[in-house]
């Protein structure tokens, strides 16, 4: 369950002025996905048949397997950090953030937040069959941005997605765009409010090299504000030039939690070469 951090108010005792603000506290927590089935024979012609035999006589319900996705993790991030989240595939990443963003329940323990978290990921959901232009405007409206501010930024975001540079794309159904397109113009509209957490999974894997570069000066520039940026990526380069701390989850376990050139040395040794 997410909570909201209390802060001291100003002039409580206790609280000084140069104390580091907490944005997001994890503790304890684990995440477990249930699957239902034993997983035999799983995918094949007879295993469906079988299932549909089952629920015809009712004889029993189907088996249900635990799966840990994170367990007992902990850790505290603060305003003004950008945090990079690595490990090999199925380590945890994307679902610690999930549960962050409060998308996904804990098994056990408990996420305190401050403020609204926003999760932004190469998946997230705009409307395929409307341009892009109008996916910009929905898409600033649902981060709580008034109507205005998104004419205000319009401009901003599209020059920022780079769409437009081989054409007029953003009067386009998004439908038409390819998958790197279509995860730029995401992580552009994400990216023109400022936000108190900010996730991003993968976003800066996608587009060429110069708009990876802008979308790390702006993560540099939300933390600037006062915001707190998590990152998810496979790409180390991406993480030394964004963040300043990493965490590094392998098999859904907290396995190291330290400075970005740390924890990068001691993953890249552990994955045989850098990435």
């Amino acid at each position: 369950m997410a909570d909201t951090i209390t802060r001291p108010t100003e002039g409580q005792q206790g609280a000084a002025p140069a104390e580091r603000v907490p944005t997001v506290v994890v503790d304890g927590v684990d995440i477990v996905y249930r699957v239902n089935g034993t997983g035999a024979g799983r995918g094949t012609a007879t295993a469906a048949l079988n299932r549909i035999l089952r629920r015809k006589k009712a004889e029993k319900a189907a088996g249900v397997r635990k799966v840990h996705a994170v367990r007992n993790v902990s850790f505290a991030a603060y305003r003004g950090e950008a945090i990079g989240l690595i490990g090999t595939n199925g380590s945890g990443k994307s679902t610690l953030l999930k549960a962050v963003a409060g998308l996904l329940p804990v098994e056990n323990g408990r996420i305190h937040t401050d403020g609204q978290p926003s999760l932004l990921g190469v998946n997230a959901a705009l409307m395929s069959d409307l341009t892009g232009e109008r996916n910009v405007f929905l898409g600033g409206l649902a981060m709580g941005m008034s109507r205005e501010q998104v004419k205000e930024r319009y401009q901003d975001i599209v020059d920022f997605s780079g769409i437009n540079e081989k054409g007029d794309f953003i009067t386009l159904p998004m439908r038409t765009y390819s998958s790197g397109m279509a995860a730029r113009l995401r992580f552009s509209i994400a990216a023109a409010k400022d936000h108190d957490v900010l996730l991003v999974d993968e976003a800066l894997a996608t587009g060429d090299r110069s708009f990876q570069k802008r979308s790390e000066a702006r993560i540099r520039e939300l933390r600037e504000r006062a915001g707190t940026v998590f990152l998810v990526s496979h790409n180390n380069k991406s993480i030394r030039d964004t963040c300043d701390r990493v965490l590094w989850l392998e098999r859904g376990e907290l396995r190291m939690d330290g400075p970005t050139a740390d924890v990068l040395k001691e993953y890249e040794e552990f994955t045989g070469g850098k990435k």
